[in-house]
């Protein structure tokens, strides 16, 4: 069983525990025995049950629990015993039929469990990991206030035997006063903790996470700006040199309608960037008309620092009428692409990226299972207006391969959700992913493949006598179709749907990887939720990393040399495609199982809701680096933090400006 079923199970438990509570409190104030007892059962019942769902997902992690253990479960284990205390023998006496079973102190019991019960369920919808001492105060005292003022509005003190009514004699003086004393006396408890908690929230953040271990020091300090590519192409390379203005446009799709876009030079996606390994690219790029401003990052390029394209961190954004050049050599062959980093969750999804493909220069092709490949197609998977579109460059769908001719399609995920793609009509092999050879691929055959946001795929096989559909997210209508002949017709793939999803985890074959990840110099845990947090100095439900959103997240300090070990956790029901800057990890583990094919070699990778992901790599690309979701509207709501080299340090803000698309990062 997965990790979400239990989530989704103890979410669902934690509610019905506190709708019973509630139940149960208030039909005893309405002296309703029989259904207040029998409310207060199942909200005993269901409290076990709570206990039992919290025990099954320990075992997933201590991610998943913190805050019910330490708080949630504690808090309405003490509530709930004070209410069967309280509440249960009268009710049991009233059942045999002496008395009304209704008690002042029962009833505020018994609704006290309910508060605790609710509140536990918000801190896990609001607090979210790490449980912080300001949020168990101020949970604690909510709670506590929840009570005073229930048994305020349930026994309210009579000043005089008029008020009280007739039926009541008047109290006695001593009794008023111990109860005054106990509702000023428990207010000043209740405001000091609601007090200490909120200053505690305010308490600066740590800018800096340190991984467990003692790494290595940087003796000297290097500016982004200077970690720039100054040198010429490989002997025998050329140089590529690109203009790409960043423009509003009206594109016309291949189905024939036009939509209004951002683009680069007019085009959607912008001009394809090929270069041969060992070429010098350059590109320069020019804002003519986004408000927003611009950048060019290079989606899993480990190019030097100072041009990775992150505002506000590496560069400033570049406005209208600005550019900006970008170098770097293209030593790293395979698919790749770019994409503005600025306002990235709006400008990517208008249409400003395009791709990059760096081919081998010896001309082999992937690795020693196929020649190269003469029909290499570069499929960029994109949405517009609700409607998905795979095509290549010239916006064609079908195309005419001859049979037994090599085949290549590159495609690259560039929305912020995963993609199931599927090769109808042969067999096939996975041959890299993103950029990054397989070792000893195997021919699969009916199959789905999950393609993460921003992530890349190579397929190749030899063409059949017969047609092959390429089928995005099981529609039959979309997609894209080869014909080994022009007049083979236009056949659908059929129903894909049941098809089961090739695990890359166990695909191909093992191999030596050039470190023990064993042995890491810093390891660091990000846990992925929802919660409030500060978001660019404004409260937001955020998507957070430990509690934290941008730029609050203290940045990940690592030494040129370390090996880094990442654990990253969603505790979300939401899928977090995680990307790391300027470095390929290694995918160690997924929910505690070792990855055991081929050393799959990555820069995005899909944490799926409950999942629990063990990568690590080598800090060989000094510099300060983003690190974030690539769902881009995660990110902009507060789901991406740094990773910086000891002894780096920007000119540029520090922060990525305020986050994605947070105004201007001058």
């Amino acid at each position: 069983m997965s990790t979400t079923p239990l989530i989704v199970s103890d979410h669902a438990v934690a509610l019905l525990s506190s709708v019973a509570w509630f139940a149960a409190g208030v039909t005893l104030a309405l002296r309703r025995v029989r259904t207040a007892l029998a409310a207060l059962a199942a909200a005993v019942l269901v409290t076990l049950v709570r206990v039992v769902t919290v025990a099954m997902l320990a075992g997933r992690g201590w991610w998943f629990v913190q805050e019910k253990v330490l708080l949630g479960l504690p808090l309405l284990g003490a509530a709930a015993t004070g209410a069967v205390l309280l509440a249960g023998p009268r009710l049991l006496a009233a059942r045999r039929g002496r008395g009304d079973g209704g008690s002042a102190a029962g009833v505020v019991a018994v609704l006290t469990a309910a508060y605790a019960a609710l509140a536990g369920f918000a801190v896990t919808f609001l607090g979210g990991y790490p449980l912080t001492p300001s949020t168990a105060l101020i949970t604690i005292s909510l709670v506590c206030a929840g009570a005073l003022l229930t048994a305020r509005v349930v026994a309210p003190p009579a000043r005089n035997a008029a008020a009280a009514g007739a039926a009541r004699a008047p109290e006695d003086g001593r009794e008023v006063s111990r109860r005054r004393f106990v509702a000023w006396t428990g207010g000043a408890v209740v405001a000091t903790a609601a007090g200490a908690g909120t200053g505690l929230s305010l308490l600066s953040t740590p800018s800096v996470a340190l991984g467990g271990g003692p790494g290595r020091s940087s003796r000297a300090t290097a500016s982004v700006a200077g970690l720039r590519f100054s040198g010429a192409p490989a002997p025998g390379g050329a140089v590529r040199r690109h203009v790409l203005t960043a423009k509003k446009a009206t594109v016309r799709l291949a189905s024939g309608r036009e939509i209004d876009a951002w683009t680069y030079n007019g085009e959607v996606p912008g001009p394809a960037i090929t270069a041969t390994q060992g070429d010098l690219i350059e590109v320069r790029l020019r804002n003519a008309d986004i408000e927003d401003s611009v950048t060019l990052h290079w989606h899993g390029y480990d190019v030097p620092c100072g041009d990775d394209g992150a505002p506000g961190v590496t560069q400033k954004d570049v406005g209208p009428g600005a550019d900006f050049v970008y170098r770097f050599r293209a030593d790293q062959v395979g698919t790749y692409w770019y994409h503005t980093h600025h306002a990235s969750h709006v400008g990517v999804h208008k249409g400003l990226y395009g791709t990059l493909v760096v081919r081998p220069r010896d001309g082999r092709g992937t690795g020693d299972h196929l020649p190269a490949e003469r029909t290499d197609l570069t499929l960029p998977v994109h949405t517009f207006e609700g409607t998905v579109v795979i095509a290549d460059r010239d916006g064609r769908t079908v195309h005419d391969v001859s049979p037994g001719e090599p085949v290549r399609l590159r495609l690259i995920n560039t929305d912020s959700v995963p993609h199931r793609i599927v090769l109808a009509g042969t067999p096939f092999r996975v041959a890299a992913v993103d950029g990054r050879d397989l070792n000893r691929p195997g021919e699969v055959e009916d199959v789905g493949l999950r393609l993460a946001a921003g992530g890349r795929y190579d397929l190749v096989f030899v063409m059949p006598d017969t047609p092959v559909a390429l089928v995005v997210d099981d529609d039959r209508d979309g997609g894209l179709l080869l014909r080994p002949h022009a007049d083979a017709g236009d056949a659908r793939a059929e129903d894909t749907s049941g098809l089961p999803e090739l695990d890359l985890l166990r695909y191909g074959a093992p191999a030596a990887v050039p470190f023990d990840a064993r042995d890491a110099d810093r390891h660091f845990t990000m846990v992925l939720d929802r919660g409030v947090a500060m978001v660019d100095g404004r409260p937001a439900y955020a998507q957070t990393v430990n509690g934290r959103g941008h730029p609050s997240i203290p940045d990940q300090l690592v030494a040129e040399g370390d090996i880094v070990r990442f654990t990253v956790v969603n505790r979300s029901l939401e899928t977090h495609p995680w990307h790391l800057h300027g470095h390929a990890v290694l995918i160690l583990s997924r929910d505690g199982t070792p990855a055991t094919g081929s050393p799959l070699w990555v820069d995005t990778f899909d944490v799926r809701p409950g999942e629990t992901w063990e990568v690590a790599f080598r800090a060989a690309n000094p510099g300060i680096w983003m690190n974030h979701c690539h769902n881009l509207p995660h990110a902009h709501q507060g789901m991406m933090l740094r990773l910086r080299y000891d002894g780096v340090t920007t000119p540029f803000g520090g922060s990525h400006g305020a986050s994605p698309g947070h105004g201007s990062t001058t």
